[in-house]
């Protein structure tokens, strides 16, 4: 009788060893690396990879939530680390990360041994249900590591200070980690009481105060009210508007008038810019809109103008529609469905112009990085697709039924202008502007995103080995 389990799964990445241990030693590795279609939160970390670094999740099997602690208890730099549960669901678990030199790559093997509660008494169908969840997290860390090393190497010159703004948020929580294990020092604005020692510092758009600000090389703005949820009372337009062009205008005059500023702002707008195109392709160039989301972008983006002003390269990042199961459009089609998935919203044919986030975080990386990119520039996937053709796709990726239409008029009824402008409204956005200029996407096409963010993939055995080790 098998006493525990032992999973393998080895790895060839585009770098030398030293690089690749460098990337897991730096903040954010882990983050970087947790599927996205698990609802996992890094709750609390203390050290490094060195042995006594700990790390607490809050975890969840199905709709149950758990806490999983680990800590490192063994660390040879560029060869070798492990990592053991302390409390978690397993009755052992053990986590060895092995690195190798190759010839024109370096190996991760990932080895780890496991024992289950009552583990001699648990079904054969259990054990294969832990066995596949493994392959397929392992299989995801391969492809976000292959490009998060591709991207670097194309893009970093020399470590970075950058400040980020809405760093709480889905875009700012998944940008952070990005940036840091590329080597890059990050710190926040925080409206509360900052922590030194976590790189944060004070502002308050309301109010107009803000830290002052050391020397950063870029700085990157995402905060902003969201305007998804609920009906838009007069209140709720004056709170969405002011908490663009507050903080925009405070953080672009600050750095304008810095005595070291920043050589690049990156502020977000969104493709809202220009209102609702129906099937006509838009480009940077594109007039704006006439409705209030095209109104809030226009004076959203003018108030950016004391960065650029001041000779600062300003990109105003103008987004679409960034998708993940763990945030926003997206997370709320998946948690509010689970028996089906509505089959279009009106009439269906309006044009949702998407990305998915790995996407949206790593054009940001490379219009910071890209000197030519300046001004307005859309950061959307190549193929916008049609609500009805999105509900399709969605349908198929998560093998759930298309169940009914939702008409405009009920639309309209329940969630007022908000339904005519964010639902019922459509943006065929091009991103022509962000290809030429060198990016390359991840996910062009909305069946590889969803199936990537949905762990829906085969493994590529060319490139991985896994196996159940009796």
């Amino acid at each position: 009788m098998v006493d525990q389990e032992s999973f393998r799964f080895r790895s060839c990445f585009p770098c030398g060893v030293k690089e690749l241990y460098d990337w897991h030693a730096r903040p954010g590795a882990l983050e970087r690396l947790i599927p996205p279609w698990e609802k996992t939160t890094v709750v609390r970390k203390k050290g490094g990879l060195d042995p006594g670094g700990e790390v607490e999740m809050l975890m969840h099997a199905g709709p149950f939530p758990f806490r999983w602690h680990a800590h490192h208890v063994e660390n040879t730099p560029g060869t070798m680390f492990r990592d053991i549960q302390h409390r978690g669901p397993f009755s052992n678990w053990s986590h060895t990360h092995h690195f190798q030199e190759g010839s024109n790559c370096a190996f991760l093997e990932d080895n780890i041994e496991y024992k289950l509660p009552f583990h001699a008494y648990i079904p054969p169908a259990v054990k294969k249900h832990v066995e596949d969840t493994l392959h397929r997290t392992f299989e995801h860390r391969r492809r976000v590591l292959t490009a998060d090393l591709k991207l670097h190497n194309k893009l970093m010159t020399r470590p970075m200070k950058i400040l980020i703004s809405g760093a709480s948020g889905v875009l700012g929580r998944a940008l952070q980690p990005l940036l840091t294990t590329g080597g890059h020092e990050v710190w926040k604005l925080v409206r509360r009481q900052p922590d030194r020692e976590q790189n944060e510092l004070f502002w308050n758009p309301q109010t107009g105060e803000i830290d002052e600000l050391p020397a950063f090389d870029a700085v990157v703005h995402l905060a902003g009210e969201y305007i998804g949820l609920g009906r838009w009372t007069p209140e709720k337009k004056k709170i969405i508007l002011e908490s663009r062009t507050k903080g925009t205008r405070l953080l672009a005059a600050t750095i304008a008038g810095h005595p070291d500023p920043p050589a690049v702002f990156l502020s977000a707008s969104a493709i809202g810019y220009y209102g609702d195109t129906q099937s006509a392709w838009v480009e940077e160039g594109s007039p704006s809109g006439n409705d209030f989301i095209s109104e809030v972008c226009r004076l959203w983006e003018q108030s950016a103008a004391p960065a650029e002003q001041a000779g600062i390269r300003t990109v105003l990042m103008r987004i679409g529609v960034s998708i993940s199961p763990g945030g926003g459009a997206l997370e709320r089609l998946l948690s509010t469905s689970p028996l089906g998935l509505i089959r279009s919203f009106g009439s269906g044919k309006q044009y949702i112009s998407w990305i998915s986030l790995d996407d949206t975080i790593s054009a940001i990386y490379h219009a910071m990085c890209t000197d030519a990119l300046e001004g307005p520039l859309n950061i959307c996937a190549p193929a916008p697709v049609t609500n009805k053709v999105f509900m399709q796709i969605l349908a198929k990726a998560t093998g759930r039924p298309l169940l009914f239409s939702v008409p405009t008029t009920l639309l309209k009824a329940i969630y007022g202008q908000m339904a005519s402008e964010i639902l019922l409204s459509g943006c065929r956005t091009s991103c022509r502007k962000l290809q030429d200029s060198g990016f390359v996407f991840r996910h062009a096409t909305l069946d590889e995103a969803l199936t990537n963010m949905l762990g829906k993939f085969h493994s590529e055995k060319k490139h991985t080995e896994w196996e159940k080790i009796e």
